[in-house]
């Protein structure tokens, strides 16, 4: 799979906007945008990964163009790929870049901490 060049340089525009503490890193066979050492948006190439609350995420899925992340088998919950034919406008994709960003707040980092 490639890198959708183009969503990925939408989501870091927006991701810049809002944060800065952003760093991206190679992942799920795509680009990740890890917010504060917690992974938050993933661009692969036709669709958005975004980490949402676990309780929303069950939401999210309901709506266009969004389905619930697994991988070997397993749900990941909290976690939603979202297509980009559902991304096409700014407005569409703030929409989930800033509902990943709300989450990234309380979101648990799966950092370990050095003592």
């Amino acid at each position: 799979m490639a890198l959708n060049e183009k969503l990925n340089a939408r989501v870091r525009e927006l991701i810049a906007a809002a944060e800065s503490k952003v760093e991206e890193k190679k992942m799920f066979s795509g680009l990740c945008f890890m917010v504060h050492d917690k992974m938050c948006v993933c661009v692969r190439d036709s669709h958005i990964m975004v980490r949402l609350d676990p309780v929303a995420a069950e939401a999210a899925v309901e709506l266009p163009g969004a389905a619930q992340m697994v991988m070997n088998g397993r749900v990941m919950k909290g976690y939603v790929f979202v297509d980009e034919e559902v991304l096409r406008t700014k407005k569409q994709l703030a929409y989930w870049v800033d509902q990943a960003l709300a989450f990234n707040q309380f979101a648990k980092s799966s950092k370990k901490k050095k003592k």
